[in-house]
């Protein structure tokens, strides 16, 4: 697993919003999602505008890809011991790979939890 070098951002907009001139065309790790519900946003925390509800100060772990789609499992063995240490987790899935973000008052002892699972590197 990597870490990713970013302090990301999670922010909320309405159902079919459009893709904001504020993401600055995707620069760096961003993600887009939208549902009937909402349209989120996970993005370099710098870029969100005040008045936009956000969650903030969260670091990702990147899990090295790319990850065939008949493998069973991976998110369930990095999630587990998370949870046995009481972190919460906000996860993301790409073609290749996993993401998991946790708060960055957290990220030491993510680090300390999933060391008996997952080798662990800072993005550089």
């Amino acid at each position: 697993m990597t870490i990713l070098p970013e302090v990301l951002g999670i922010c909320r907009l309405e159902s079919g919003a459009q893709f904001p001139g504020w993401l600055n065309g995707g620069s760096g790790f961003y993600s887009l999602t939208g549902t009937s519900d909402e349209t989120s946003i996970v993005c370099r925390e710098s870029l969100i505008p005040e008045g936009i509800p956000a969650e903030k100060k969260f670091r990702a772990f990147k899990v090295e890809g790319p990850l065939d789609f008949s493998l069973t499992g991976v998110l369930a063995s990095l999630l587990a011991p998370l949870a046995e240490a009481g972190i919460s987790v906000f996860t993301l899935s790409t073609y290749e790979t996993d993401y998991l973000l946790v708060r960055q008052e957290n990220l030491e002892r993510a680090i300390r939890a999933l060391g008996p699972v997952a080798k662990i590197t800072p993005e550089t």
